[in-house]
C-alpha cells in the first residue's frame, strides 16, 4: 500500500498543507492569514494553536484525520546547526523549535508535525532545514578570528534539486560533484560534493551575489563609514530585505524589472545583468572548490523561471560544462520525499539530539511521539 504523507509548511502569512500518496500530491492548500487574525494570535504557543486548527479544517474538508497518515513531515527551522538528512522530531529538536537563535515561520514546522503526529500515532520529521552545516574547514575561515563563516543557506531545495538532477543524469549524488544556485528573493550558490554542501554563501548576512532583496557582499570599509555617516540606519535591512534591486530600482519584483528592460530601460538592464554577473561569478567561484571537476550546474528557484535572466548567466559560466534549469522551489514534493525515503528503508533517520551531543529519550522514530505539545 502507497504511504500517506502529510506536510507541513508554515511561512510568515501563510500556511502550506499538502497530501501525498507516494510522490502522487492528492491534497494541496494554501492557507493565507489576515493580519488582523496574526495580530490576535502573535504569542508562540497561541500562534501555534491558531495553525493547527486552520490545518485541521483543511484535513476535515478532506475527510483526514492524522490516524490517516505514515508520517508527518515539516520544514525545518532555525535550530543548531546539523548536517543534512531527514530528522526526527524529538523532544529536545521541540525545545530548540521553541527557543531559536532567530525568530521565523519555520520554526513552528517541527512543533506542529509532532502535535499531528501525536495523535496520529506515527513519526514525526523535518528534512534539510536551512541551518544544514556541512562545510569543509578551510571554508569556514573568514578572513578574521573573531569571525566564523556560518552556513544558513536554501538547503531544502538545494539538496531536493540536486538529488533530482543526479536521477535524470543517471548519477549518485553520494558521488556527484555539483554546483546549484538557488535564486529568488535572496541567493544561495552552493558547492555538492560526495553528497555534502562544502561550501555555500550566506545571502541573509551579506555573502556572495546581490539578489532582488539582499545587498550580497559590500566593501566592509564603506559599510563601517555609512554607519558613521547615518548612525540611525538599518543595517539589518540593508543587508536583508531591503538590498539588491530594490534598492537600486525600488522593487524586488523581477518580472517588473524585465518590463521595464523589454520598455528600454538601461538602467533596469544594467542592474538585472549585474545581479547575473555577480552570480555567475559565484559559481565560477566554486568551480575552483571542486578544483574544477563538476558533473553539472543547476539552477533553481523562483528566478529559475526567467529566461532572460539564466541566458545571461548561462553566458558566463558555459566553459564550466553541463548546466541544468529546474524553475521554481517545489518544498512540498522536497519534504515528503525525505518522509518517503526513510518508511521505504532507503535512508535512516538521524536523531537530533545525537547529532548536537544532548540526552534524549526518544530514540526509536517507530515509537509514537510523547505527549501532545499544543
Amino acid at each position: 500500500m502507497t504511504d500517506r504523507v502529510l506536510v507541513i509548511n508554515p511561512g510568515s502569512t501563510s500556511t502550506k498543507v499538502a497530501v501525498f500518496r507516494g510522490t502522487n500530491q492528492v491534497v494541496n492548500c494554501s492557507i493565507k492569514h489576515l493580519d488582523e487574525e496574526l495580530q490576535q494570535n502573535a504569542s508562540p504557543t497561541s500562534s501555534l494553536r491558531f495553525r493547527k486548527q486552520c490545518i485541521e479544517r483543511v484535513l476535515r474538508e478532506q475527510e483526514l484525520t492524522a490516524r490517516d497518515f505514515d508520517a508527518i513531515v515539516a520544514r525545518g527551522g532555525i535550530i543548531k546547526p546539523v548536517p543534512g538528512g531527514v530528522y526526527l522530531v524529538c523532544s529536545g529538536l521541540i525545545d530548540d523549535l521553541l527557543k531559536p537563535r532567530y525568530q521565523h515561520a519555520s520554526n513552528m514546522g517541527g512543533v506542529l508535525a509532532h502535535a499531528f503526529a501525536a495523535e496520529g500515532r506515527c513519526p514525526a520529521f523535518i528534512v534539510d532545514p536551512p541551518v544544514v552545516d556541512e562545510l569543509s574547514p578551510i571554508a569556514r575561515v573568514s578572513g578574521h578570528k573573531m569571525i566564523e563563516r556560518v552556513s544558513l543557506f536554501h538547503a531544502l531545495n538545494q539538496k531536493a534539486v540536486a538529488r533530482r538532477a543526479c536521477r535524470d543524469l543517471g548519477l549518485d549524488y553520494g558521488r556527484a560533484r555539483l554546483i546549484v544556485a538557488h535564486l529568488g528573493g535572496g541567493v544561495s550558490v552552493g558547492a555538492h560534493c560526495e553528497g555534502r554542501v562544502v561550501d555555500v554563501n550566506n545571502g541573509l548576512i551579506g555573502e556572495g551575489p546581490f539578489s532582488p532583496e539582499r545587498s550580497g557582499g559590500l566593501p566592509v570599509m564603506d559599510v563601517i563609514g555609512l554607519l558613521e555617516r547615518e548612525p540611525g540606519i538599518d543595517l539589518q535591512s540593508l543587508v536583508a530585505g531591503q538590498g539588491g534591486l530594490k534598492s537600486y530600482l525600488g522593487t524586488a519584483d523581477a518580472l517588473a524589472v524585465e518590463a521595464r528592460i523589454e520598455a528600454g530601460d538601461s538602467y533596469a538592464e544594467l542592474i538585472y545583468d549585474a545581479m547575473c554577473y555577480q552570480v555567475a561569478k559565484e559559481i565560477a567561484g566554486l568551480a575552483a572548490v571542486l578544483s574544477g571537476r563538476l558533473d553539472a550546474v543547476i539552477i533553481t528557484g523562483g528566478l529559475a523561471r526567467s529566461e532572460w535572466l539564466v541566458h545571461r548567466i548561462r553566458e558566463r559560466v558555459a566553459f564550466l560544462g553541463r548546466l541544468l534549469v529546474y524553475p521554481g522551489e517545489d518544498e512540498m514534493l522536497a519534504l515528503a520525499e525525505g518522509a518517503l525515503r526513510v518508511l521505504a528503508g532507503k535512508e535512516e533517520p538521524l536523531h537530533y539530539c545525537q547529532v548536537v551531543h544532548r540526552e534524549c529519550p526518544d530514540l526509536d522514530f517507530h515509537a509514537p511521539p510523547e505527549g501532545n505539545t499544543l
